[in-house]
Formats: C-alpha cells, sequence, structure tokens
C-alpha cells in the first residue's frame, strides 16, 4: 500500500506543496495526504509515477464521458493544431463552430442559437445575464430576482455561487453574492421507478405556493435538471420538472437548465431534460462537451429571445458577452468528434448496460459493509450514504474512505459523506467490478478499524 506519509521535502510532491493551491482543498490536508503525481491516463485509468494505476471514479471531476485518451479525439485534436489553434470568434467564422453549433442545436429543437464561453461558471453567469436583460428589454423593469433549487450548485463565481444552496462553498462570500430565493421541500426520488418520477401531484401545491410567492418579481429560475452534483448526488422526480417548465411559461419566467453535470448521456439521455419532455429557455453546456479534453462552455438559446437583441446597436439591446477564448478552435475540434463518438460507438446503449450493473455493485457494497443508506441512481450514476459510528459531526468519513480507496487502487472523492461512482459512460464491467471491491475495503477500514 502507498505510504501517504512519506515526507514531501523532495521531488515533485515537494516542489508542488512550495507552490500550488489545489483546488476545493484545504491546503492543511496535503500534508498527510500527498498529491498523486499523474504520468499518464488512459480509458477509466490515472497512472501515477510510482506505477500504480487509480481508476477514475469520478471521471475527474465529472468531464471524462469518453474516459481519457480517447484515440479519435486525439487524432481530432492533431489536426485541428496543423490548421490553427485559436483565433477571436468575434467577426470570424470557421467550418467547426459552424458544424458544431449545428449539431448543439438539434440536441434541443428551438434552442437553435448558441454562445461560447470558456467554463461552466461562465455560461451560467451568461444565461443568467441574458434572462435579466431580456426582461429589461420586455420593459419588465420590476423582474430582477433570481430563483434556484436547494441543494442545487451553478459555479464558482460570486454570482452562481448565489445561485447555489450550498453554504460550505458559498458563506464566506455572502456579501459579495445577490439575493436568490430558494424552491424546498423538492420531491426527490432514489430511480425512474419511484412514483414521485411520473407524478409529484402530492407535493406540487406546496412548491407552487413558493413559486407563485415570488412570481411578480421573478427574472428566472435556474435548475440542474433532475441530477444534482454538489449537493449530493441527489435525483430528483421528472414529473415536477414538467410542472415548473408550464408554471414558468405561463408566468413569462425564463427556466435556465444548467446540463453542466447532467448533460451528454451522464442520466442516460444527452439532456436530462428530456426525461421531463422538456425544453427550457436556455441550457447550460461544458464538462462533456468536450469529454474533459479541454475548457469550453456553450449557452443554447431560444429563437426568441436571441429576436429580443436583435436591432441597431446602441439600442440597449446589444449583448456584449466575450471571452477571450471563446469557440476556441481547439475545443471545438474535440467536441465535434466527442459527439461522432457518441453515435459511432452507441454510448447512450453503453449507459443503459452499465446503470444496472454500477446499481448492483453499490448494492453489494451496502449490503456487505452495511455502512451505506439512500442507495440512489439515474444513468451512469450511482450513490449513497455513509452512516454508522463514525460519521456525521465533522468526523470526515467520506475523506478518510477516499484516502483507503487511494492505497488501494481508485481516486474515490467522495461528497462529504456521499460514496458515489461517476465512471466514463463507456467504462468496462471488469472496472466496475474492481471499483466495487475497492470501495468495500476502504469503507471498512476507514470506518470498522
Amino acid at each position: 500500500m502507498l505510504d501517504l506519509n512519506a515526507s514531501p521535502s523532495s521531488g515533485l510532491v515537494g516542489r508542488d506543496l512550495r507552490h500550488v493551491w489545489h483546488p476545493c482543498s484545504q491546503m492543511k490536508d496535503y500534508e498527510s495526504f500527498l498529491p498523486l503525481e499523474v504520468i499518464g491516463a488512459s480509458g477509466s485509468y490515472l497512472h501515477l509515477a510510482e506505477g500504480r494505476k487509480l481508476i477514475d471514479a469520478v471521471s475527474s471531476w465529472w468531464c471524462k464521458t469518453l474516459g481519457h485518451g480517447h484515440p479519435r479525439l486525439r487524432a481530432a485534436l492533431s489536426q485541428q493544431m496543423d490548421r490553427f489553434e485559436h483565433v477571436i470568434l468575434a467577426n470570424t467564422t470557421n467550418e467547426l463552430i459552424v458544424s458544431l453549433s449545428e449539431r448543439l442545436a438539434a440536441l434541443a429543437p428551438g434552442l437553435n442559437r448558441v454562445i461560447y464561453a470558456g467554463d461552466g461558471s461562465t455560461a451560467v453567469e451568461v444565461a443568467a445575464k441574458l434572462a435579466l436583460h431580456a426582461k429589461q428589454i420586455e420593459g419588465r423593469s420590476n423582474a430582477i430576482s433570481f430563483m434556484a433549487l436547494e441543494n442545487g450548485y451553478h459555479g464558482e463565481t460570486a454570482l452562481t455561487l448565489a445561485l447555489g444552496d450550498l453554504g460550505l462553498y458559498s458563506e464566506a462570500y455572502r456579501s459579495l453574492m445577490p439575493q436568490v430565493h430558494f424552491l424546498r421541500g423538492l420531491p426527490y426520488v432514489d430511480s425512474v421507478s419511484h412514483p414521485l418520477w411520473t407524478d409529484c401531484s402530492e407535493v406540487w401545491p406546496q412548491l407552487e405556493k413558493q413559486l407563485e410567492e415570488k412570481a411578480s418579481r421573478l427574472c428566472a429560475i435556474i435548475v440542474e435538471p433532475i441530477l444534482q452534483g454538489a449537493g449530493g448526488m441527489r435525483i430528483y422526480s421528472a414529473d415536477f420538472l414538467r410542472r415548473l417548465r408550464a408554471w414558468t411559461k405561463a408566468q413569462g419566467i425564463t427556466l435556465i437548465a444548467d446540463e453542466i453535470l447532467s448533460g451528454f448521456g451522464r442520466t442516460g439521455t444527452m439532456l436530462a431534460c428530456e426525461h421531463a419532455g422538456i425544453i427550457p429557455d436556455i441550457v447550460c453546456l461544458s464538462k462533456g462537451l468536450t469529454a474533459g479534453w479541454l475548457p469550453m462552455s456553450a449557452v443554447l438559446v431560444s429563437e426568441a429571445m436571441y429576436g429580443q437583441f436583435y436591432a441597431d446597436y446602441g439600442q440597449g439591446r446589444d449583448f456584449l458577452h466575450s471571452n477571450t477564448y471563446a469557440g476556441n478552435a481547439l475545443a471545438a475540434a474535440v467536441a465535434l468528434e466527442a459527439l461522432n463518438i457518441f453515435q459511432d460507438e452507441r454510448i447512450l446503449a453503453q449507459v443503459r448496460v452499465n446503470g444496472p450493473r454500477l446499481v448492483s455493485g453499490m448494492r453489494h457494497v451496502a449490503e456487505t459493509t452495511g455502512r451505506l443508506q439512500h442507495l440512489r441512481a439515474i444513468g451512469a450514476v450511482v450513490a449513497a450514504d455513509l452512516q454508522g459510528a463514525g460519521t456525521g459531526n465533522g468526523q470526515r468519513a467520506g475523506f478518510r474512505v477516499f484516502q483507503e480507496a487511494v492505497k488501494r487502487g481508485a481516486l474515490l472523492r467522495n461528497l462529504g459523506d456521499t460514496v458515489y461512482w461517476l465512471l466514463p459512460l463507456n467504462v468496462g464491467a471488469n472496472v466496475i467490478e474492481d471499483l466495487e471491491a475497492i470501495t468495500i475495503e476502504a469503507i471498512k477500514a476507514a470506518l470498522d478499524s
């Protein structure tokens, strides 16, 4: 097993700890849980300098939909590098960006205008700015408030933190953030077989009451459709999303779907909104857009909203958001090829096969360890919560399980006490079996020793 207490005084890890501030980390943890030196990656695995390999159980923060090092994506990137790497997208065009925009527009019929940005947080900022500006154009100057869902997460900028409901990430920055209303009492489910999945009529009245109380000043409502990621891999009713879409449309309130995690097959459909049979007003995409190869995000917008901004310059209807690398050609080449791979390699069909394997595996972990509760799953995501002695109350059970899993061969970076598997969509059955065994061993070592 790896000695996580080895001295980092020299070598690459020592240099790292003298200069690198790692994301989403308390750096003091690195005194005992050292950074892992990665020298390669392939398929569902990270390859370490010490000669071991780790299962990438979280798809490197949920973006590696097609695993690491897919040869067709490498070829697409290489071929585009021989043409040009990046040019300003303002006032220029190219075959790649036009073809990609056509393909993205086809994902959500009616949302046929595409704005490009650099990352998921920026995409959400674009969507929020569009929604607010559009209401000003409509003459609804009182419609300045946003609503989001309990347990939601939408990014790390001041505005996107405000749209999230996770104080762990946002509380210290409260003074920077606008007030956002949160819809509470969501109809959560454990799978698409739960009765609330298709009919949430018993809870809709109390949700509608909350909506009505804020309706007069609402500009937009933002949701992570069906699957809430950072909030604990929670799944909610498709019927709720259908009803919310109908309500927002009737009220003239913009519905923004943050598909940054849930898009590109993660829930079993290309977009999670498909589970509810809806088309929102705006869709935000990132992560799986380039299958995790390069930073890129896209915002899909309706023709009607596009028309609101179409006017002579200087009339207050100019949407002047810009990002230096918007529409980056290298990222666009990879994104376009990733969409081709989804079709050619029947990735959604692989999700339908792997989904039951993931559920069966996590259920076996729960039964063997007796340490998991609230098992839930959709598409290629399965999660459960640690329970019993040593969990809760700041005991960092999930972090301890994470450390034990790394020793045994898996990067199982849990969300608090929530253990989840979010592997590449084309993962092999043998990897799932290995991850199951590692998770059992890690939980036992962390909580039962």
